[in-house]
């Protein structure tokens, strides 16, 4: 049966237009017959009251489970009337459980609906985000009596918490092999070994402010990892791309030149693609930058040209010599504004154990060093622009790379001189490294 709302004229106005309303998705839960329905509809009435007064009312609080020192995100309503008491009670509380993903963010129809049904049947408001910008999977609105009854219940059904606070957050990797033909690595592999490795520091905060891994399987990095975390993983390949000509040739009578210079060769950032007089393509290899524009175009899934034997077969795909590169400091706005992270590992195999053993290793000197000697408040790129990328680097105990400076000659602040001296202790190191 149909439950009375609070009057909300001004979140009626936001159900208006083309486009869904999260406020239609909140009157439904108001109205459905579970124990939380009579919290969201207090939420109703105290984001209205919000945008009448044009102010909010949520504080933050200390609010946890059971062993752990995160995880939970605390909302407690200042909205009072003269007396002091709550002007709409049962939206007293309304806190958030940071539930962490599949690597991949892999789940069945099964799975979805019975953590559904886990919030709801132990008191929760129904609203979940699959997922955050963090990465989790966010059951917002539990009580501090509920909330950890529901991790109860996820925890036995296999689910961890996630990271809050000055902590090592959740990650993130993305679909990558299992859905992708652009993956260059394991993605689900790397990401639950940088996670599993520091469960601990997740779950117990003790970092001078958040520290992030994310997993890309491609440059085209889909979990915007360069951008939104502190140690990014990029899959990438170090040989040549392959080139389907009879494909490539097929795509160019069928589109047109001007179709493909369009649309492919000429938006290659470093022109290395040219298209020969009889229509075959051939790539100065050397100068790819990876930007995998050229890849996207011409993949299976948005051309037609496929052969019957192997219908997923591309025109053009990565190498065989993968890996990947890793990337640190990437963060959204904070003190000193976004940052994309800065290459410390230009290329790196991730196939052996030991490989394995070697980025975590790697992912342990950074948060040693993030936690000895960031400022509180600070995340890993700003600590990196404070106290400058060759210490850092000297810090984790990695040796600049001149493969880290991806084109000099792009490069206005790059200082070439004392290169030559620089590049003969780079290659000493190296063949001493190897021997």
């Amino acid at each position: 049966m149909s439950k009375k709302l609070y009057n909300t004229p001004n979140l009626d106005e936001l159900e208006n237009g083309p486009w869904p309303s999260f406020v239609t998705g909140l009157k439904r839960l108001a109205q459905d017959d579970h124990a939380g329905a009579g919290m969201v509809r207090d939420v109703l009435a105290t984001l209205e009251t919000s945008y009448v007064t044009k102010k909010g009312y949520w504080k933050g609080g200390t609010v946890g489970v059971i062993g752990y020192g995160g995880g939970v995100i605390p909302r407690f309503n200042e909205l009072k009337d003269e007396n002091g008491d709550y002007k709409f009670k049962e939206a007293s509380e309304f806190h958030t459980l940071r539930i962490q993903p599949p690597a991949g963010m892999h789940y069945t129809s099964t799975l979805l609906r019975d953590m559904c049904d886990i919030f709801v049947d132990n008191g929760g408001s129904g609203l979940i985000a699959f997922h955050g910008q963090s990465g989790d999977i966010m059951f917002q609105g539990a009580t501090e009596d509920t909330t950890q009854t529901i991790f109860n219940e996820l925890n036995d059904y296999g689910f961890d918490m996630g990271g809050a606070g000055p902590a090592v957050r959740t990650g993130m990797s993305c679909v990558g092999a299992a859905r992708c033909e652009m993956s260059n690595t394991n993605e689900s592999a790397a990401l639950r070994t940088l996670v599993n490795a520091f469960l601990d520091d997740m779950h117990r905060p003790a970092l001078p402010y958040k520290m992030k891994f994310k997993v890309s399987g491609c440059a085209n990095d889909c979990m915007n990892s360069i951008e939104r975390s502190d140690f990014a993983t990029i899959g990438t390949w170090r040989d040549d791309i392959k080139i389907n000509q009879d494909l490539w040739k097929a795509m160019v009578a069928d589109k047109g030149m001007d179709y493909v210079v369009d649309n492919i060769t000429s938006r290659c950032p470093t022109q290395c693609m040219k298209v020969e007089s009889d229509t075959s393509l051939t790539i100065d290899n050397k100068n790819c930058v990876k930007c995998m524009h050229c890849l996207n175009v011409t993949s299976p899934l948005t051309h037609k040209y496929i052969t019957k034997d192997m219908p997923t077969e591309a025109i053009l795909a990565t190498g065989d010599d993968k890996g990947v590169t890793i990337c640190m400091g990437g963060k959204r706005t904070l003190k000193i504004g976004d940052l994309f992270g800065t290459v410390v590992v230009p290329f790196m195999k991730l196939e052996t154990e030991d490989d394995y053993e070697a980025i975590e290793e790697l992912a342990g000197e950074v948060i040693d060093f993030f936690a000895e000697n960031a400022l509180e408040h600070e995340r890993t790129g700003e600590m990196i622009e404070r106290i400058g990328i060759v210490n850092f680097m000297e810090g984790i105990g990695l040796e600049v790379n001149p493969n880290m400076v991806d084109s000099p000659r792009y490069m206005s602040y790059v200082r070439m001189d004392k290169w030559d001296e620089e590049a003969v202790k780079w290659f000493e190191n190296k063949a001493e490294a190897n021997a």
